[in-house]
């Protein structure tokens, strides 16, 4: 799709988004959260509750994350524990047992390699256990407010759709919106299409009816006469 005006996109699903009352997702408010507080490293705490969020529900994220980080307010609190408390703590989370082991071996390797820190490069993050672009690109613009597009199946899903972009898959999908998406809206993409690709634009049987980007998406793969 040629011209897209990003600014009419933008504001279209902003609009929907507070008309929705929705809340922030669970990352998010992990993050602002601990912005206040200063018991737990911000950085630390976005990168536990990124890897707890991986195909959980926010609401069981957000818990399961509070519950971790209370016990374990740094990768050095984190590394004496054992993987069975760590996976009960984040039970019921998706993976709980793969995902304890995997915050486990982030702490140490934050312990031996970055002075119980976590890095600020998309490089040192991917490196991790368990980080792919994704949870990469959530802790930068999350942690460490720099600029990053995190790409899950509805960003790639519904850029595909609208025509904005063809590609195959979410990394190619991240790669092409840093080309042609105004760095201005990288931060919000993923916090907006989400819950949209959730409510209105789903995979199967999309409500194109009550579309508020309509404007701007050919409905690639889509019956035109929904």
């Amino acid at each position: 799709m040629k011209n897209i005006n990003w600014e009419s996109i933008f504001k279209a699903l902003e609009k929907w988004r507070k008309n929705l009352g929705a809340e922030d997702p669970s990352v998010t408010t992990v993050a602002e959260n601990y912005r206040r507080e200063t018991s737990v490293n911000r950085p630390w705490a976005v990168l536990v509750s990124t890897i707890i969020s991986l195909r959980t529900k926010d609401e069981v994220t957000l818990a399961a994350s509070e519950r971790l980080l209370e016990k374990a307010k740094n990768p050095d609190e984190l590394d004496k524990m054992k993987e069975e408390k760590i996976a009960k703590l984040i039970y019921p989370a998706g993976f709980y047992r793969n995902k304890a082991a995997s915050l486990k071996k982030i702490a140490r390797i934050l312990i031996e390699q970055h002075n119980g820190k976590v890095p600020s490069s998309m490089e040192e993050l991917l490196a991790l256990p368990g980080v792919g672009r994704k949870t990469a690109n959530l802790v930068l613009t999350e942690a460490f407010d720099l600029y990053g597009i995190c790409v899950d199946i509805h960003v790639h899903r519904i850029s595909n759709r609208c025509g904005w972009l063809n590609t195959n898959n979410p990394e190619e999908t991240e790669m092409t919106l840093r080309e042609i998406l105004p760095k201005k809206y990288w931060k919000r993409i993923n916090y907006l299409l989400v819950l949209y690709g959730q409510k209105l634009c789903r995979p199967v049987s999309p409500f194109c009816s009550r579309c508020v980007i309509e404007k701007n998406c050919v409905r690639n793969n889509v019956d035109r006469f929904r």
